[in-house]
């Protein structure tokens, strides 16, 4: 080794992170929680857009299930738990139902990461698919059973199908920012 050089360091050792960068890499991991509640907050607003209250149920399940499946560390069982509170006090339907949902995605996510991350995207859309519709259809039936009556199913059809066709996109821009931004190993 000449004296120019310096000591090449140990795998593994590595100098202690300076403040602004457990900051920074804190602020990538937080991101997709905060994205989500974003999205919570202004899919709630009183915009009178037709299909808003339904597209806040697609944008949630598939941020939660994304997250999820490929950074589980930037979605945690509490943020989901917050995330479903936030969606329950700001909707319209029955307190808990949403944050039970939103536990549940989490969970199948969590359980099937491994493998999930692992499947063609289109085999992802596919099982994003049943996931979205087994929430649905667990939706339409707590629902039901805490108004004591049947209630119609058109929405949560509608609902369903709205969740299925913003998973794509969100999955794009999640890919994006997960690679990017999102990304706390980049701080």
């Amino acid at each position: 080794m000449t004296p120019d050089q310096s000591p090449a360091l140990q795998p593994g050792i590595q100098p202690r992170a300076s403040l602004w960068r457990r900051l920074d890499a804190l602020s990538r991991r937080g991101l997709p929680a905060v994205f989500t509640a974003l999205s919570v907050l202004l899919l709630s607003a009183p915009f009178d857009l037709p299909g808003q209250a339904e597209l806040l149920s697609g944008v949630v399940l598939s941020s939660v299930f994304f997250w999820s499946v490929f950074r589980p560390a930037s979605m945690p069982s509490p943020v989901v738990f917050l995330l479903g509170l936030l969606v329950d006090l700001l909707g319209f339907g029955p307190p808990g139902v949403m944050l039970l949902i939103l536990l549940i995605v989490h969970g199948i996510g969590l359980s099937g990461r491994y493998g999930f991350a692992r499947i063609h995207v289109l085999l992802l859309w596919a099982v994003f698919g049943g996931v979205a519709l087994a929430a649905t259809v667990l939706q339409w039936g707590l629902m039901s059973i805490l108004a004591f009556r049947m209630m119609p199913g058109v929405p949560f059809v509608f609902q369903w199908t709205l969740a299925l066709g913003v998973f794509p996109m969100l999955c794009a821009l999640f890919t994006m920012m997960s690679r990017t931004m999102a990304n706390p190993d980049r701080a």
